[in-house]
């Protein structure tokens, strides 16, 4: 005789997984924000402080890749679930 048992499906992420990935996600988005940064008073000069400034050469990628490794801190998060 088999018995019909429920068993509860358990979350694959925590509140606090979810948490991790919005900052994650708006840390990248950021990132990309500082990537595009301004434009040239003039379109038919060009101007190489404003195309390799230090925002869109470092702070930017670096922003852009702390934010995919919060991404990932997140998803190999362990819950914390009570028993």
């Amino acid at each position: 005789m088999s018995t019909n048992k429920q068993t509860a499906l358990k979350p694959l992420f925590g509140k606090e997984n979810y948490m991790l990935m919005v900052v994650g996600g708006v840390v990248v988005l950021l990132g990309i924000f500082l990537l595009t940064g301004g434009k040239n008073q003039d379109p038919n000069v060009f101007d190489k402080n404003v195309v390799y400034s230090t925002t869109r050469i470092t702070v930017a990628p670096i922003l852009i890749l702390l934010g995919l490794t919060i991404e990932i801190f997140a998803i190999f998060k362990k819950n914390k679930t009570t028993n």
